[in-house]
């Protein structure tokens, strides 16, 4: 909403609450002990959950674009360019999920033109259901990614964002681009604690046909929840285990450091 602060600075302190309380609360985004009035909220949680509902509405509706969400600098720097699903418009997206998950065929030819196959890593960002998410988290994250890749000698794919996204289109970016690893970086549905939590999928080899149980999930990256600067380390650790045990999904346990594991509770209200 305009004029409001970032989530991160607007933490409700009531005066009236004691410090253990308030110490409770500093720790997760949930609106935990908020206190009443009578039987009710009291106002300013009422007008917090309103804010909150908004938004969460905002981040599912919004059209994202890359080059103004992003920035023309941000989108020159990385050489971005979009492509889109068979999801004509943000409704027909909602209300029909299998469309999100294949690329329409102008961009299958697009993506078969600029692009080049067979990398290490193939990094692709989605819209999904948060657009606040995207263009919150992924100009931070995005060069940490490139970064680490480079660190450890992996070739990286030309990343391209994909309008209209749901998560099955790694099995189409596995089919044309034959990554060794995929990464979709791609906006969570927004519940009231935050809308702009991010989540980045991930699979080795994606096929057609892979499901879930074919792919792992770091979610939960925003602010107050998975760093972008963890959600780095995390994706690159996982990708770097894929490739050594050609193996991704429910075949793979991620290892979580006790420092990484702080950082990993999902405290999303979806």
């Amino acid at each position: 909403m305009v004029g409001m602060p970032p989530e991160s600075d607007k933490l409700a302190q009531p005066y009236d609450l004691p410090d253990i309380v308030r110490n409770v609360r500093a720790r997760t985004p949930a609106r935990l002990l908020a206190g009443r009035s009578g039987a009710a909220y009291r106002t300013n949680t009422q007008l917090e959950l309103r804010e909150a509902h908004a938004a969460a509405r905002d981040a599912v509706r919004d059209e994202f674009h890359f080059s103004t969400d992003f920035g023309e600098g941000f989108a020159r720097q990385w050489n971005l360019f979009e492509v889109c699903s068979q999801a004509t418009n943000k409704d027909e997206y909602l209300l029909r999920p299998d469309l999100g998950r294949r690329l329409n065929q102008a961009s299958r030819a697009e993506l078969s033109r600029r692009c080049t196959t067979g990398h290490d890593l193939q990094i692709a960002v989605g819209d999904g259901l948060s657009v606040t998410a995207v263009a919150r988290q992924v100009p931070h994250l995005l060069p940490l990614l490139y970064e680490g890749a480079e660190t450890r000698g992996w070739s990286v794919g030309e990343t391209f964002v994909i309008r209209h996204c749901r998560v099955g289109i790694l099995n189409e970016i596995g089919e044309l681009l034959t990554p060794q690893v995929a990464v979709l970086l791609i906006g969570e549905r927004p519940g009231l604690a935050t809308a702009e939590s991010l989540s980045a999928y991930m699979a080795y080899c994606p096929k057609p046909h892979d499901t879930d149980a074919n792919r792992n999930l770091i979610s939960n990256i925003h602010s107050r929840g998975v760093s972008t600067e963890q959600a780095a380390q995390r994706i690159l650790n996982l990708a770097a285990t894929m490739i050594k045990t050609q193996k991704s999904g429910c075949q793979l346990r991620e290892e979580l450091s006790a420092v990484e594991r702080s950082g990993a509770i999902d405290y999303s209200e979806n």
